[in-house]
């Protein structure tokens, strides 16, 4: 984009002019997560392609291009949740274009978005949890003689024990944590529910048993991989070579997917949130009022933390128990 006058060498006004520019898009993108971007702009890929092949224009697009490109990704067999992440990453890149309203703000595309709900159900797909005894079982199949299986005891264990996001895990560095005479402090730099960054701490108790420890887990992790400063999660080469690179958020989940597969489980039915929604839901099913769970997993609400509640609580206070059946 052309900003500056095209007469002359550029005075000092203007330099300060196109720094500023320049550093006001840094901020732009630094609005929203990088993953978040990722999908926006896979989202946004999807549908000029399916445009291109109909012979639609993208940019502005029409409200009924954009419910007929919804009834195109439920015959394609696209989940509920995906479909509305589409539309809100059509929102966005039509108000980012300046064309406002955009076109998904428009009463049929909010009803075919709505009749594509009932049909199909809005429900997300759930991945189990991992309460304790089955992370215990996850824990028995990694050899703590490797490299490779202390650092996934670790991530297994950090992840459970703080109930942390995938990307809060991996954004851990050293200098975040520090030893305590009860625990681990770990410091959130930035959290989903905190995008600016002021900060959080965290308390990791030491655990009831060593093997079951996320303190002992972070520190056996930190003394073989020698790590003093960077980031605590790193990928792993061939022989459990040390790489620089910080671990993915997917990451996680393939830790935790083959962790379960070498215990003799469907590695599909977990994520990298089956550690965070098994603390929630350990520690419901133990009695744990909601705002201690709250302390520990970030959550705002309850009304955000009340799933887990329900499950952890199913047969606690249920109505059965009060009849003579």
């Amino acid at each position: 984009m052309e900003i500056l006058g095209a007469g002359g060498p550029p005075d000092r006004t203007d330099v300060a002019l196109a720094h500023y520019l320049e550093r006001a898009g840094e901020y732009l993108r630094g609005a929203r997560a990088e993953h978040t971007w990722r999908a926006y702009r896979s989202d946004w890929s999807d549908f000029m392609a399916w445009c291109a092949v109909h012979k639609l224009p993208g940019l502005p697009a029409e409200p009924a291009t954009v419910a007929a490109y919804l009834v195109s990704m439920v015959q394609r067999g696209a989940r509920v949740s995906t479909i509305q992440r589409r539309v809100s990453s059509i929102a966005q890149a039509h108000r980012a274009g300046g064309h406002e309203p955009p076109p998904t703000a428009d009463w049929t595309v909010r009803q075919v978005l709505r009749g594509i709900r009932r049909e199909l159900g809005s429900a997300p797909a759930v991945k189990s949890p991992l309460l304790p005894a089955d992370l215990r079982e996850l824990l028995a199949v990694l050899d703590p003689g490797t490299r490779r299986g202390l650092r996934d005891r670790a991530i297994l264990l950090l992840g459970f024990a703080g109930a942390f996001r995938r990307s809060e895990l991996v954004g851990l560095d050293l200098e975040d944590l520090v030893e305590r005479p009860d625990g681990l402090a770990v410091r959130l730099r930035r959290s989903k529910t905190d995008p600016e960054g002021r900060g959080e701490l965290r308390g990791i108790p030491f655990g009831r048993r060593a093997e079951t420890c996320p303190v002992l887990a972070v520190r056996a992790w930190r003394e073989a991989s020698g790590l003093t400063s960077g980031p605590l999660f790193r990928g792993l080469g061939r022989g459990g070579a040390l790489l620089e690179e910080r671990l993915s958020d997917r990451g996680v989940a393939r830790v935790v997917q083959r962790a379960a597969r070498l215990a003799g489980r469907h590695p599909g039915q977990y994520a990298g949130h089956s550690l965070r929604s098994g603390l929630a839901t350990a520690a419901a099913e133990g009695g744990a009022p909601s705002w201690v769970i709250r302390r520990q997993t970030g959550h705002r609400s309850d009304r955000m933390l009340d799933r887990y509640i329900r499950s952890g609580r199913l047969f606690v206070d249920n109505a059965v128990v009060y009849t003579d059946l």
